[in-house]
């Protein structure tokens, strides 16, 4: 018998149609618990997504979110998190794959006293330099394998929340949702916890063209800058901006330790280093934009990147 309730509800969104999700859909379809998820697709129009009812046939259920043309995958999990059912909402995207026990495990750490709980994340496309700095700057902190535990903030676009945490924001969601390491923050600030999950294991294909992934460096630094410094007075932004410089190096170390951590041969150390020091001196250069002028087009000009980006893989 179908439970009442499904357990979890994972939010994917999709400006395109039905194929470019199939893969993320395959993966959630062999969860191990998949029986017990609703899956809520975010889509400009369901009759744009043409969802086949086999590809959504072994969850609990299913939603089809329309929301017309956007932009922002912020935007799209704002709105899949408030149609959700269930009590815990998980995020993923087209290009992460998560591993059979990872809705499982999500589930049982939010028996805990987390407010949202994260994945450890692996290289899905492990071949390139930029690929491996592209995941060491956005996921290193979670790079598999990675010990459960308690965190300061948790993997973007990728945790799971307590719905009931999401809705106190409100109509401040979407924004919230923008740079998620700034709801971490908040969520700290607030008292809240959070946690670091081992047993819930996903795989995430990284930008692989240096071109376009040093575009989206810039894009990256500036939304978070923007996101972080909401409300804030002209002294602090500036003040923020004129440290940016600084902020390369901190996290370039911080980098390079995960780096060594995964045991990766000492050529791939030479390949990948002045990748990944590029990539993060131009993310400090977009967030001293982000401080100091705000987002700009950098939320909608990282959508189209990525877009461009799946298109090629």
């Amino acid at each position: 018998m179908r439970p009442t309730l499904p357990a979890l509800s994972v939010v994917l969104s999709c400006t395109d149609r039905y194929p470019t999700i199939a893969a993320t859909l395959a993966h959630l379809a062999a969860q191990s618990i998949r029986e017990r998820i609703e899956v809520v697709v975010v889509a400009t129009s369901r009759v744009a997504l043409a969802l086949p009812d086999a590809a959504v046939a072994p969850f609990w259920g299913y939603q089809v979110v329309e929301i017309g043309v956007f932009d922002t995958i912020a935007r799209a999990n704002a709105a899949g998190a408030r149609h959700a059912k269930a009590p815990v909402v998980a995020f993923t995207e087209d290009h992460c794959f998560p591993e059979p026990a990872w809705a499982e495990a999500l589930v049982r750490a939010h028996e805990g006293p987390y407010a949202a709980v994260g994945p450890v994340v692996r290289n899905a496309n492990p071949a390139t330099a930029v690929s491996w700095a592209d995941y060491l700057i956005g996921y290193g902190p979670w790079a598999y394998p990675s010990p459960s535990g308690e965190a300061p903030f948790l993997a973007g676009h990728n945790s799971s929340y307590k719905k009931a945490v999401l809705a106190e924001y409100g109509d401040r969601l979407e924004d919230m949702l923008a740079a998620e390491t700034v709801l971490h923050l908040d969520l700290r600030a607030r008292g809240q916890r959070l946690y670091v999950c081992a047993d819930a294991v996903s795989a995430h294909v990284n930008f692989s063209r240096l071109r376009s992934w040093l575009a989206v460096q810039v894009h990256n630094g500036r939304v978070f800058a923007a996101a972080r410094a909401q409300g804030w007075g002209w002294g602090r932004r500036i003040f923020y901006a004129l440290a940016s410089p600084l902020i390369p190096l901190v996290r370039f170390l911080r980098a390079a330790r995960s780096l060594l951590a995964l045991g990766r041969p000492p050529a791939e150390l030479v390949r990948v280093l002045p990748v990944l020091a590029v990539g993060l001196i131009l993310d400090g250069v977009g967030q001293m934009f982000g401080y100091a002028c705000g987002p700009g087009p950098s939320a909608r000009a990282l959508a189209g990147h990525r877009r461009r980006a799946r298109r090629r893989q």
